[in-house]
């Protein structure tokens, strides 16, 4: 899916979620929300389901604690009115360090160099595609963003992608 084709866009909820998805809702309650069909349980230390259409999510004790947006094929999400998903990193990160300035919020890095604000619960990594590094963003609860354990490891199916795999 290219930027210019439609694709459905989700509106970030600071302290509630994004889209249609909030935290603490349970497996079934997600499962409703996105449709169980095409829906995997992955194996692993924390609750993992990854559904169609580019989006994964993670529990916390049986609550919904994270979701993953793939840059491309997921849902776009908003932040006043901007794109979050598959734009170039660089040009993501600037607007989300602008936003922190202008709203006087706290920016966080991880140690591969993704960009964090707490208090909006945003997390943007990147992700590779056709050789451009474009951004891919994580809704996590403040809780997990707060912890260095588990924002340097977000999303938790694996390690954050090396630089350039070409």
């Amino acid at each position: 899916m290219s930027r210019n084709e439609a694709r459905e866009s989700w509106d970030l909820m600071p302290g509630l979620g994004v889209g249609p998805l909030r935290f603490g809702m349970n497996q079934s309650d997600v499962a409703a929300v996105l449709g169980a069909k095409g829906r995997r349980v992955a194996d692993g230390p924390y609750g993992q389901e990854d559904f169609p259409d580019g989006v994964k999510v993670f529990y916390d004790d049986g609550r919904l604690a994270c979701v993953a947006f793939d840059a491309i094929s997921g849902p776009q999400i908003l932040l006043s009115s901007f794109e979050l998903a598959g734009r170039n990193s660089a040009e993501a990160q600037k607007f989300l360090f602008d936003f922190a300035s202008e709203h006087e919020l706290s920016v966080l890095y991880t140690s591969d160099g993704s960009l964090a604000l707490t208090e909006m619960e945003v997390l943007l990594r990147s992700q590779w595609i056709h050789g451009a590094q474009v951004s891919r963003p994580l809704i996590v609860k403040e809780e997990w963003l707060d912890s260095d354990y588990y924002r340097d490891r977000l999303p938790l199916e694996g390690e954050p992608l090396p630089r350039d795999p070409a």
